[in-house]
């Protein structure tokens, strides 16, 4: 058999056969790994372009073939019957959709499987309509539009649409629906194509269309989950809203009706003491009779106070101060205030070794309040002659603090009620008074430290409540290299100037007290509370003021507001001195009125350098000009 040479027209026919075969190969490959929302869909797609692939290679074979037979050189029958076999296996395929069209759009080939697909005849569309006529016409509008502005001119959407690119020599592949037969519609994934004879002119294009029924229907589902997430969303904050706007409500009436009844409350008590402590005393049935009045008062000032307490925490009132502190000094001020109660009922109070100090990193004021609810529960819950005994232990990252008793013991169903408001585990008619509210307020404390709390309990034995916080070190100076310290300034007049600093925590005034001793040329008062820094700053008129942020009592801000309404003392320069130490805290701080604001720990550098400014600022200025100004002008 002889076999003649390609001519020019045959190879480029070939070379562009390759070129589409690989362009929808890697279509297909990247539709495989794709990951849409149905991978599913994707793989039908590039089925599709797939046997879009191999439809093209057994039409371009045919025409091939049909260029070949024109010529007087047998071409040989083995490979024209595979592609005969190969074109009519793709052309009577009920997976795909395959229509030719000649050169102006009408429909000359319509498979079994554009019948099974779209519902229509071959009869019913072969030399009578185009594919337009039975695409959505919204979509040929719409993909008219979007071809017009890419391209820059003006394309008509029907039939152009649908083959304008591939009219240009270039494959499109896009979303289509058609309308099916009896009204209803197709989604469909499209592969479009020009036919070109010998001579490279178009003679028709092919279109080869794969059902994307599942794709979007996936696609539909996917929308409508979102949009049930997007109201279940939409109705979780509104009741999250509704929710915090009761809470606010209650915290708010709580705080209010407290306060309210402080007032009757305050004559209650103090007319009751007045009348108990007349002299000649009153009658015993008498004396009985007001030491029950007293009792109760004092019952309901406790309840008002818890109360309080719980409405601050859940308003989300509560600051806290998170710092270094000894658990030692906590402990030694909370043996003072519940010793006489410990006396009265025979409970001996051991702590921890003082000589061997532990240290958190905590508000010191949440945690006296916590280990005083503590202690005073495991006095009250005690047996006559038994013991409370505190003890600390590192675990990891933590610090455990467990007080244990040597009372009744809880039971399994006790201690799951533990910690539910009004919740006094079968003691509300027993002897002791309480509320049910102090374990509650403990435990949400010890969270806002970032804590857990629990309890271990035998009934008959005692039990254990524990509290866990972060381990610290000491507090410590951020000391400069030896040569950047700050020599020891002389005072001007030769008189030392005077500075109180109002603290609490006895670790961040002992290291304050060592900065000062360096100073020859200042004199150190202390306060560890605001009342006692306000009567100190009144009589004494420091030069200048360090005040701590997080006081007992009334916190370094409302220090800062009385100071600045007295005439005496609002001229007198005030320094914060606090663990907050974000951002907001310093800005909130410095438009507060301090005249700075240093954090812990507490910078050599940093500290001497506003303690001088200060100093100055205050000999300088004395009564003749109020912070204010001092602002004014420093911005």
């Amino acid at each position: 058999m002889y076999v003649r040479q390609k001519t020019p027209a045959e190879r480029l026919l070939l070379a562009a056969f390759a070129i589409m075969l690989t362009l929808l190969l890697a279509i297909c490959a990247l539709a495989w790994g794709a990951k849409p929302d149905s991978a599913s869909a994707l793989r039908l797609a590039g089925l599709g372009a797939l046997a879009g692939a191999l439809f093209m290679a057994g039409v371009l074979l045919r025409i091939l073939w049909m260029i070949r037979n024109r010529s007087s050189v047998p071409f040989g029958q083995q490979p024209v019957l595979k592609a005969d076999a190969l074109q009519r296996a793709i052309l009577d395929s009920a997976n795909f959709s395959t229509i030719a069209t000649d050169a102006q759009g009408v429909i000359q080939v319509f498979n079994v499987g554009a019948e099974r697909m779209l519902g229509y005849l071959a009869a019913d569309v072969v030399n009578r309509v185009t594919p337009a006529a039975i695409s959505d016409a919204g979509e040929l509008v719409a993909r008219a539009a979007a071809l017009s502005l890419e391209r820059g001119t003006v394309i008509a959407p029907g039939f152009e649409a649908l083959v304008f690119k591939a009219s240009r020599g270039m494959e499109d592949i896009y979303e289509l629906t058609y309308l099916r037969k009896d009204g209803s519609r197709l989604p469909a994934i499209v592969s479009v194509s020009a036919l070109q004879d010998g001579r490279g002119h178009v003679i028709g294009y092919l279109l080869i269309g794969t059902d994307n029924t599942a794709r979007k229907r996936v696609e539909t589902e996917r929308k409508e989950i979102a949009r049930a997430l997007q109201e279940t969303n939409a109705a979780l904050e509104l009741a999250r809203a509704t929710a915090d706007k009761a809470n606010r409500a209650k915290s708010e009436f709580l705080s209010s009706m407290s306060h309210e009844l402080r007032t009757p409350l305050n004559a209650v008590l103090g007319f009751a003491q007045l009348m108990a402590s007349t002299k000649p005393p009153p009658p015993p049935s008498q004396q009985r009779s007001l030491d029950q009045i007293i009792k109760a008062g004092w019952y309901l000032l406790s309840l008002i106070n818890e109360i309080l307490d719980l409405a601050a925490i859940e308003s989300g009132k509560v600051v806290m101060s998170h710092e270094p502190m000894a658990l030692c000094d906590v402990l030694r001020d909370c043996r003072a205030m519940i010793g006489p109660q410990a006396l009265q009922r025979k409970v001996a109070i051991h702590l921890p070794d003082p000589d061997q100090p532990c240290f958190v990193h905590a508000d010191r004021i949440r945690v006296k309040q916590v280990m005083i609810n503590l202690l005073s529960n495991a006095i009250k819950y005690n047996r006559p002659g038994g013991s409370a005994t505190v003890s600390c232990e590192r675990i990891g990252a933590m610090v455990r603090v467990s007080v244990r008793d040597t009372g009744a013991g809880l039971g399994a169903e006790q201690i799951g009620q533990l910690f539910q408001p009004f919740n006094r585990l079968g003691q509300a008619d027993g002897a002791e008074e309480g509320t049910g509210i102090g374990l509650v307020v403990t435990r949400q404390l010890v969270q806002l430290m970032g804590g857990k709390i629990g309890v271990d309990s035998e009934v008959g034995v005692g039990s254990t409540f524990w509290i866990e916080l972060a381990a610290s070190s000491a507090p410590e100076l951020a000391l400069p290299p030896a040569a950047d310290e700050p020599p020891d300034p002389a005072a001007p007049s030769g008189q030392a100037s005077t500075l109180l600093y109002v603290e609490d925590n006895p670790a961040n005034l002992s290291l304050v007290e060592q900065l000062v001793a360096r100073r020859s040329d200042i004199r150190l008062m202390t306060a560890t509370d605001g009342r006692r820094g306000l009567e100190l700053a009144m009589s004494q008129l420091p030069d200048v003021i360090l005040l701590d942020i997080n006081l007992p009592g009334i916190s370094g801000y409302g220090v800062l507001t009385i100071l600045q309404a007295e005439r005496e003392t609002a001229h007198i320069p005030v320094i914060a001195l606090s663990a907050n130490a974000l951002p907001a805290d310093i800005e909130q701080g410095l438009q507060a009125g301090f005249f700075s604001y240093l954090t812990k720990p507490i910078n050599v550098v940093d500290f001497m350098l506003a303690l001088d400014l200060a100093l100055q600022f205050s000999q300088r200025n004395g009564n003749h000009m109020d912070l204010e100004e001092h602002h004014v002008r420093s911005n």
